[in-house]
């Protein structure tokens, strides 16, 4: 496709195929905007960073395989001068800070990307914050400040790879299947689950499956 002279290329990823089809029309229809990459869940998205050609990424929280949070903590590792936006149904707080912590620099809420997301867009190639409005821009910088100066930060109830097979065990993989998708063994699956059971003390994968969707790991 031709990109115009100097639009911002944007890498959009959200699991609802009507809902990227909205959001592009929202960005082509600005002249310094364009989407030139598109995915259906985090996974795909980072690798299509990862192939290049792209200034932007706007991810949704909530998408198979890999979150928009978890997709915006590897990509903050891997190409970490891309600009990262979390586009959200949730207006929560925690998702807000999980987001700035996963290395976004904006977070938009769905329900006003039409009035929000290009605005939100061009702050973050402009390497500004931005935050839905009814949050304070101050709490942002110094949420970021406390990060660029390593203060301690509150602690993750489990760790990025429990995480993942929360996410994953909820979407209703077995233990041989996550194993092959995390290139991990189905045993060392087992463990983590079993960790995860008593750390959340959680009795079986029901109570394990509520659990992520309340944190936004898959949808209900």
């Amino acid at each position: 496709m031709t990109v115009p002279p100097k639009a911002t290329r944007v890498l959009l990823a959200d699991d609802h195929t009507l809902v990227r089809r909205g959001v592009r029309l929202i960005l082509d229809g600005e002249p310094d905007l364009t989407v030139v990459a598109e995915a259906g869940d985090g996974a795909e998205a980072v690798e299509l960073a990862r192939a290049g050609h792209v200034d932007l990424a706007v991810l949704d929280v909530a998408m198979p395989r890999m979150t928009g949070l978890q997709a915006a903590r590897e990509l903050s590792r891997r190409l970490p001068g891309l600009p990262i936006l979390i586009l959200t149904m949730y207006d929560n707080e925690q998702y807000f800070f999980e987001a700035l912590k996963a290395g976004a620099c904006g977070y938009v809420l769905k329900s006003v990307a039409d009035r929000d997301l290009v605005e939100a867009c061009r702050a973050a190639v402009r390497d500004e914050p931005f935050v839905y409005p009814g949050a304070e821009r101050a709490l942002v910088r110094s949420y970021l400040e406390r990060l660029q100066r390593g203060d301690a930060l509150p602690a993750r109830a489990i760790t990025e790879r429990e995480e993942e097979i929360l996410k994953l065990v909820a979407e209703g993989h077995t233990s041989k299947e996550i194993g092959e998708l995390l290139f991990i063994s189905a045993k060392t699956v087992e463990r983590h689950r079993a960790n995860l059971l008593q750390k959340l003390g959680m009795r079986d994968r029901l109570e394990l499956t509520r659990y992520a969707i309340r944190a936004g790991l898959v949808d209900p």
